[in-house]
């Protein structure tokens, strides 16, 4: 898929700096315990999520949902898909 198609699917740790998708789903080998915790700080389905800054060594990410920041691990937001 091309970077300028809309809709596209892709996972949270592809996203560029001020780029903002809609959380779709979880990657099922993921770790379960995370996963709970993500989705009581409101990582659910619908929700809209930006990347607000990437770590100068690329790892971790700022994001920005449901106005807060929050602060993951590429490694965590590889199994977290969004539709752009």
């Amino acid at each position: 898929m091309g970077e300028t198609e809309i809709n596209s699917i892709k996972t949270l740790n592809e996203l560029k700096n001020g780029e903002k998708g809609t959380i779709v789903s979880f990657s099922d080998k993921g770790d379960v315990e995370l996963k709970r915790h993500l989705l009581g700080m409101g990582f659910v389905k619908g929700s809209e999520i930006t990347l607000e800054k990437v770590a100068p060594l690329g790892d971790p990410i700022k994001l920005r949902l449901k106005g807060y920041s929050i602060c993951l691990r590429k490694n965590e937001a590889e199994n977290i898909k969004v539709q752009i």
